[in-house]
C-alpha cells in the first residue's frame, strides 16, 4: 500500500530535495510547523519509504567530467545471457551514471558522465566490444537541447547512437536525481 502524504509531507519533501542539509527549525518554519512535529514528519517518511537517502550532488564540470552524452543500444540478441554480459559490462563502466531498459525501437539508454568526447570514443570502444550490439536508429529531432551528435563513431559502426551536451548550471529542482561517479585514475594519476 503507498503511504498518504499531504500538503505539508510535499513541502518538506521540496525542501529536503532543494537542500537536504537544511536545519529542521529552518525546514519547519518553511513549512509552518514546530520542529518537534516537522522532525517526526520527516522520520515517517523515511520510515516509509519516501525518503531513502540523501546525497550531495556534484558539479560534473569541477571533477573533470562535464559532458553528458546518452547513448541508445539495441541488443545484438534478446537472451538471458547476452543481457548478463551486457549488464556485466555497463557495470565496470564509471562513466555510466544511469542504466535504463527501454520500449520500443531502442533497447537501451544509457547516460555517461565524461571529459570530453574523445573520452566518450574510449567509453564507446569499451561499449562494443562489450557485447553483439545491432544497428541504433538515428536520433534525429529526439531533444530540445542542442547537441553535438557523436555520429562519425556511432554511424559509422552501427551499433550506438549519441548526443552530447555540455552541463551547465545548477540541478533541476524536482523528483530527478543527478548520480556522477568519479572518474577512474587515468595512467596511475590519483
Amino acid at each position: 500500500m503507498t503511504p498518504q502524504i499531504d500538503s505539508i509531507d510535499r513541502k518538506i519533501l521540496e525542501c529536503l530535495q532543494e537542500d537536504c542539509a537544511q536545519s529542521i527549525a529552518e525546514i519547519a518554519d518553511f513549512v509552518h510547523l514546530s520542529q518537534n512535529a516537522c522532525w517526526r514528519r520527516i522520520k515517517q517518511l523515511e520510515e516509509n519509504g519516501i525518503i531513502t537517502k540523501r546525497v550531495a550532488l556534484l558539479d560534473p564540470v569541477k571533477l573533470g567530467v562535464g559532458v553528458t552524452v546518452f547513448v541508445t543500444v539495441r541488443a545484438g540478441e534478446h537472451t538471458e545471457r547476452w543481457l548478463e554480459t551486457f549488464s556485466a559490462a555497463v557495470r565496470k563502466m564509471p562513466e555510466v551514471v544511469e542504466f535504463y531498459r527501454m520500449s520500443g525501437e531502442v533497447d537501451y539508454l544509457l547516460k555517461l558522465q565524461v571529459a570530453d568526447i574523445a573520452s566518450y570514443d574510449r567509453v564507446y570502444k569499451t561499449l562494443i566490444r562489450s557485447a553483439k550490439l545491432m544497428r541504433s536508429p538515428a536520433m534525429n529531432g529526439r531533444s530540445p537541447i542542442s547537441r553535438t551528435n557523436s555520429a562519425r563513431h556511432s554511424r559509422a559502426s552501427g551499433t550506438a547512437a549519441a548526443m552530447a551536451a555540455s552541463s551547465t548550471g545548477s540541478p533541476r529542482r524536482g523528483l530527478s536525481r543527478r548520480l556522477i561517479r568519479m572518474p577512474p585514475a587515468i595512467d596511475g594519476q590519483a
